[in-house]
């Protein structure tokens, strides 16, 4: 049965502490399977791995999800070392969806080249796992402390190439489809042949996004959306959209038909109500 998660509403500029502390609450209470965020510099949204920590003050049980992470905009060994925080503090509850995403502008305002971020991505992820099992860096007599809660972190691999595939098999526990993937059913099909070539044990796991909004304002909804997008990909991401209880539970039904363990849905809007009515919503 595929699980449903919840976007935190920490990509609106002016999101307070206090509406992301309620929001974690509220979506804990109501069951869903995971607080999830999303990730850019140069915009006001808030930073995904802070959120996360503030997240993991104020819940329990429910999983930290960054879906997805711009992994090579960050220093390797401090993404390691905060990841790793957060996942000890809250008990083992971090999954990171990362990508290299493709917005360059992320990558001039962080000093990183863009050209090469796929190849930076790849000594990221293997310097990353190495220190959360506790390996010694050159020059170093000491691990990179804290270890992660279970001696690693669930890491979901995001991108729609074949290297993106390569990624998950070789180092990945799934892959996570963004909201630029043309057809998510379609790559969740080449990830589990790929696996399974592979001789991977088990299965990937999968999971897929999706916004959704159930009030009034839905001029607000689609600026918003519009606002984080751009004007080319915001309209096809708000198509997509769910707009009624009906179209959010047919929703939920493709992402089990495609074989998604988990969807996550994002809010148009910074309104706490929301939460409530997305659970109202579901079977």
């Amino acid at each position: 049965m595929t699980k449903v998660g919840i976007g935190l509403p920490a990509v609106f500029p002016g999101t307070s502490g206090r509406l992301t502390g309620d929001w974690a609450r509220r979506a804990e209470e109501r069951g869903f399977a995971s607080l999830a965020t999303i990730d850019r510099v140069v915009y006001g949204n808030l930073e995904p791995l802070s959120v996360l920590a503030a997240a993991a003050a104020v819940t329990e049980r429910i999983t930290l999800f960054t879906n997805i992470l711009l992994a090579p905009v960050r220093l390797p060994v401090m993404l390691a070392k905060q990841a790793a925080a957060i996942d000890f503090l809250s008990g083992g509850r971090l999954r990171l969806g990362l990508a290299p995403g493709g917005r360059e502008d992320d990558y001039t305002a962080t000093g990183m080249r863009f050209a090469n971020r796929g190849r930076r991505f790849d000594a990221q992820l293997a310097q990353m796992q190495g220190i959360w099992k506790g390996a010694l860096l050159p020059g170093t007599s000491r691990p990179i402390g804290p270890l992660p809660s279970r001696r690693g972190i669930p890491i979901l691999i995001g991108g729609q190439s074949d290297r993106s595939i390569e990624r998950v098999v070789k180092v990945g526990d799934g892959w996570t489809a963004g909201s630029g993937a043309a057809d998510p059913p379609a790559i969740a099909r080449r990830v589990r042949t790929a696996w399974a070539d592979a001789g991977r044990e088990g299965t990937p796991y999968l999971a897929t996004l999706a916004y959704f909004f159930l009030g009034s304002d839905l001029d607000a909804a689609l600026a918003n959306v519009t606002d984080y997008y751009g004007p080319e990909r915001g309209p096809i991401v708000a198509a997509r959209m769910g707009r009624t209880p009906e179209g959010l539970r047919a929703m939920v039904a493709r992402a089990e038909d495609a074989g998604f363990d988990e969807l996550v849905l994002y809010p148009a809007v910074p309104d706490l109500a929301e939460v409530d009515r997305l659970a109202d919503a579901l079977p």
